[in-house]
């Protein structure tokens, strides 16, 4: 048995216990489109974690478990009858087919910025009034504003240089600490946000992810703190009760220890 063969096997594993659970499971009997999207999302989020880990047993079992979720949705929608696998299956191929006529068609591209923009192109040609329609509404906001910059640098909405983005950061940051010292909360909050965009647009045009570096930092940060608590506790003293200078040295230990 080839490998195609023996995955296909393994999804008709998967398919028959869906079914199976879908019969005589209680929980699986109960479960709509609307009470496992929150699910979803959680388990998107825990594969997110397992690969900026780079833990690859757990990006294995958390791809598991979305896979699971791709099935479920595809028995509920089966037994409504709006829509199955095969509907599914059928409906990515023919977009990806579409969205690729440099692969399918006569289309002739000679890098990934060419590919993007093709893409948005098309998309406008489906029937979408605005290349930002794509964008969920409910992405978290430092993601979706990554995504909005991406959708409108498609269609040639861009910066040339990063320097040219990098002078707007620093524009945006004059502009915030100018009503920082007015002290008007509503204009602090608006100028906030257009350093937070500005910075996320200089992201990309130094190719990193601002997620993912956001998170990096997140992580780092936990870990420090989480050794300044354990030394602290080590040495009985209370971080309620110790001062900034003292924390500091653990602080710094933990800087040492991580590095």
């Amino acid at each position: 048995m080839n490998s195609r063969e023996k995955q296909l096997e393994s999804f008709n594993k998967l398919l028959d216990v869906m079914d199976e659970l879908r019969e005589k499971c209680p929980w699986d009997k109960k479960q709509t489109l609307e009470s496992l999207r929150h699910l979803t999302i959680e388990e998107t989020y825990e594969l997110a974690d397992a690969i900026l880990d780079n833990d690859k047993e757990e990006i294995k079992k958390e791809l598991g478990d979305l896979l699971l979720h791709i099935v479920f949705y595809a028995k509920i929608g089966s037994e409504t009858k709006d829509f199955d696998l095969a509907s599914i299956s059928d409906s990515i191929v023919e977009k990806l087919i579409h969205r690729h006529p440099h692969i399918y068609g006569d289309t002739k591209v000679t890098n990934e910025e060419d590919v993007k923009k093709n893409w948005e192109k098309l998309k406008l040609k489906e029937g979408k009034s605005s290349v930002l329609e794509g964008v969920p509404k409910s992405l978290p906001a430092l993601v979706k504003a990554n995504r909005i910059q991406d959708k409108v640098a498609g269609v040639g909405f861009d910066w040339e240089e990063p320097q040219q983005v990098w002078e707007k950061v620093q524009e945006e940051l004059s502009e915030l600490n100018e009503e920082i010292k007015l002290g008007n909360k509503d204009k602090i909050e608006a100028e906030f946000g257009d350093v937070l965009f500005s910075m996320i647009n200089y992201a990309r045009f130094i190719n990193v992810n601002p997620e993912n570096a956001l998170e990096r930092t997140n992580k780092k940060f936990t870990k420090r703190f989480q050794f300044l608590e354990e030394e602290a506790k080590k040495n009985n003293k209370k971080l309620s009760d110790m001062t900034l200078s003292e924390m500091d040295v653990y602080w710094d230990e933990a800087k040492r220890y991580f590095k």
